[in-house]
């Protein structure tokens, strides 16, 4: 990944579970997982306490729709590891009912909410579709807030596939519904919002939540988070490189580019919440 701390910065008990369960696969952890441990106490425990009720949990939509709507989103922003992963994973979880090359064939209600979806990740200002159930546009929002962050990410920070990590990582996540072992999770704020910007952390909350806007962020961040913010596809290896160059930490770029991505998740995400 473009963050070394992201490959080998992780505490012991850390090291020692990807240790294991990579011996027991045969494959490395994937860049997710190491992203989910590396600093458990910013961003994961709320991000992965939404996760697993909005991709597990009692739903309108089914665990293989889910899948597929996480799929929508990915390809949205075009990541190219979010889409094969979650591809895999509709055919997994859907058993069958939901073909991801074969969109024409889910049902009528699920179309609906994946083009709302679409336009959701893109500004998040569109009216919900008003056939369908309330409580199953709100699901189907917080699946959505789930990979609007995670999408920006994996872009940014450059996740990859490697040989073998698709088929046993899909099925240990789908197996473990999206659910981390509680030693591997550290103490933390519960609330998202708090978790990435206001706890003390490497940066100032000044800092992340200005990334998180774009307002009064200054250079070389500015360009840099509103990348992550709206395009995170084209961030490169250079674009990390220069903020390196400039004096700042490889945790300072993480936490900048955690808050940016979870700013941009939440503003798309408040305002098609306050349109229900």
């Amino acid at each position: 990944m473009r963050l070394s701390v992201l490959d080998d910065g992780h505490r012991r008990r850390a090291r020692l579970f990807m240790g294991v369960t990579g011996k027991l696969s045969g494959v490395p952890s994937p860049d997710i997982v190491k992203l989910l441990l590396y600093r458990p106490g910013f961003l994961t425990r709320p991000l992965l306490e939404l996760t697993a009720p909005a991709m597990r949990g009692e739903s309108y939509w089914t665990a293989g729709e889910r899948e597929y709507l996480a799929m929508s989103t990915a390809r949205v922003h075009e990541c190219p590891f979010c889409v094969v992963t979650h591809a895999e994973l509709t055919r997994i979880a859907g058993h069958g009912e939901i073909d991801p090359d074969r969109p024409a064939d889910a049902r009528p209600e699920l179309l609906v909410v994946q083009r709302f979806l679409e336009d959701v990740s893109r500004n998040g200002t569109l009216s919900p579709p008003r056939d369908l159930p309330a409580h199953a546009v709100r699901e189907a929002l917080d699946v959505n807030l789930v990979w609007n962050i995670v999408n920006r990410l994996a872009n940014a920070f450059g996740f990859e596939l490697l040989d073998g990590q698709l088929k046993v990582g899909t099925k240990a996540l789908h197996r473990a519904g999206y659910r981390f072992p509680g030693f591997l999770l550290a103490d933390g704020p519960a609330d998202l919002r708090e978790s990435v910007f206001e706890q003390p952390a490497r940066t100032s909350p000044e800092l992340r939540r200005a990334a998180g806007t774009g307002d009064g962020l200054a250079e070389p961040w500015r360009d840099y988070a509103a990348l992550v913010r709206d395009a995170s596809h084209r961030i490169t290896d250079d674009d990390v490189r220069r903020l390196l160059a400039a004096g700042h930490s490889e945790n300072e770029v993480f936490e900048v580019t955690v808050a940016a991505a979870v700013g941009a998740a939440l503003h798309s995400f408040d305002a098609a919440r306050k349109g229900l």
